[in-house]
């Protein structure tokens, strides 16, 4: 397991951009290795969407709960002409992001809380965006900021605009009991077969040594006031029925799922041109 970035890596009490990079390589490596073995898939996929559907070669892109931006930076690999506005509450990770990407042309960090009704009046958007995304995000809101956040990008995106939702979303236990139990083996089947054969570093354990770095220590007051919480887990959001009623309560016309392996699956909504 890496070790801390240490005092060399620091200016100023501030992250660098070598020691953040660590930081996100090793929060990709804990995402990929024990929960996501075709993460890599999911994005290129997510991105392929965002190539062939927003309509145009330099589009608006808002990637929702960006994490340290993992997703953004790829998509802007792919097309350099985007802008993307990432987008996230949480303190470390946008530091993270920010310090890692300060140069890269295109993508702008936002903090906002996407539980908080009206947060895109905070981002200065010049036009409406053409698509917004998420991977391994949404299913942290609870079922009602969910639909508000829906019905909010349904007034916001462009006419035929592009929802694209990265994340597990089961069926519902009570109508598919057998597809959920295989969809769940598919899953941790693949990650037996993709796990490294050394010990890998997991989620809390990634944050337990992240937030004791000192140039990040400082934000975990800041991080624990917003109460992020572990009861997402068997949460309503994580079933694909929550999605799609609130998906076309908000007006999205079209709404089905692109890509999936196991409950893992890649969710669009179009709206009206």
């Amino acid at each position: 397991m890496a070790s801390t970035p240490g005092e060399q890596d620091l200016i100023s009490g501030q992250l660098s951009a070598a020691a953040a990079t660590v930081w996100i390589e090793r929060w990709d490596a804990q995402q990929q290795h024990l929960y996501m073995p075709d993460r890599e898939e999911r994005f290129t996929a997510l991105i392929d969407a965002v190539e062939e559907g927003a309509g145009r070669k330099d589009p608006l892109v808002l990637d929702l709960g960006c994490g340290p931006g993992s997703l953004a930076v790829r998509l802007l690999a792919r097309m350099p002409a985007a802008t993307v506005i990432a987008i996230d509450a949480d303190p470390v990770l946008l530091a993270l992001g920010r310090a890692a990407h300060a140069d890269l042309p295109g993508l702008r960090f936002a903090e906002a809380d996407l539980r908080t009704p009206g947060w895109p009046t905070e981002l200065g958007l010049g036009r409406r965006p053409d698509a917004a995304v998420s991977t391994t995000a949404l299913h942290w809101l609870p079922p009602e900021a969910l639909a508000a956040l829906y019905a909010e990008l349904a007034d916001l995106l462009a006419p035929g605009g592009l929802l694209l939702n990265g994340d597990h979303m089961s069926e519902e236990p009570e109508s598919a009991p057998v597809l959920i139990k295989l969809a769940k083996a598919l899953i941790e089947r693949e990650g037996e077969r993709h796990r490294p054969d050394v010990e890998a570093e997991d989620w809390s354990q990634w944050w337990a040594a992240a937030l004791a770095d000192p140039a990040l220590a400082g934000l975990a007051a800041k991080r624990d006031a917003l109460a992020f919480g572990a009861g997402h887990h068997g949460s309503p959001s994580g079933r694909l029925s929550t999605h799609v009623s609130a998906l076309r309560a908000a007006g999205f016309a079209e709404v089905g799922t692109l890509w999936q392996r196991g409950d893992n699956r890649l969710l669009c909504a179009v709206l009206p041109g």
